[in-house]
């Protein structure tokens, strides 16, 4: 059993990460990361960063090359596929050999993990697929296949299979990159909903603004480690990014609430 803790404890805790694709080549060294239920805490980084393989070696999807992942106070090195699935839910930027899957039943693989071994879905699985996939916005994509949806479409299917999982920590790359304004909002609006229920929320983005507005912590990533975590105020500030991105960045601030605003500002 996962040890239950209490909202401030850290639900999803990494020390002393290190990995390298290749041999000293390393990606990541000495990452120390909190992750507690109900917050949104938005990583960022410059292209080639490892914010995705943070991501990927939070969920179990790579192996440390050192230090260690703690999900519950416990190592998740040592939990089952299906013990990890009903604590953690992974949004990936895209998901391969699915095109032929009808949606429905995709995202009837978020329940896999809450289903016995040798038994079927019931009559709650299905309804919280169809509740999952509304609260997505993508209910009219139920009758389809996966290969019939645009590429914003699919992401919204994406995350009605995580918030079908029922998981404590979520954990999603990039996931409002192929939408438009409307269902970038929509869908940040509904993920900090279930951070406000108590869902660990982890958010790797390249999007500063949409950082600004909705992340209660940011971790800038540069040159394999931490090189800047705290409020958006506090990352968010011309002597912290200007290192990492360069010149090219034009600070200001939203008139309602005085969060920052970074735009990229031309030569």
């Amino acid at each position: 059993m996962v040890e239950q803790r209490g909202v401030d404890y850290p639900l999803v805790r990494a020390r002393d990460l290190n990995f390298a694709y290749e041999r000293d080549t390393p990606v990541l060294s000495g990452v120390d990361l909190d992750l507690c239920g109900g917050e949104m805490l938005f990583v960022l980084g410059a292209n080639g960063s490892g914010k995705t393989t943070l991501l990927n070696l939070l969920s179990g999807s790579l192996t440390p090359g050192g230090g260690s992942v703690e999900l519950g106070g416990e190592a998740t090195a040592s939990m089952t596929p299906r013990e990890l699935a009903r604590r953690m839910a992974v949004v990936p930027q895209s998901l391969d050999g699915v095109h032929g899957v009808p949606v429905r039943r995709f995202v009837m693989g978020g329940r896999y993990a809450h289903v016995p071994v040798w038994g079927s879905p019931g009559a709650h699985d299905e309804e919280l697929v169809l509740r999952s996939l509304e609260q997505a916005d993508g209910a009219q994509f139920a009758g389809r296949m996966m290969g019939q949806l645009s590429s914003g479409q699919r992401q919204r299917v994406l995350l009605a299979r995580a918030l079908a999982q029922e998981a404590p920590a979520l954990l999603l790359d990039e996931p409002t990159t192929a939408l438009d304004p409307e269902h970038q909002i929509g869908v940040l609006d509904l993920i900090h909903l279930q951070a406000q229920a108590g869902t660990a929320v982890l958010v790797v983005t390249h999007d500063l603004n949409l950082t600004s507005q909705y992340a209660s912590r940011v971790v800038l990533l540069a040159e394999g480690g931490v090189a800047a975590e705290g409020t958006p105020e506090e990352v968010l500030r011309p002597e912290v990014l200007t290192p990492i991105y360069g010149a090219c960045l034009w600070f200001g601030a939203f008139p309602d609430s005085g969060r920052p605003i970074v735009l990229p500002r031309g030569q």
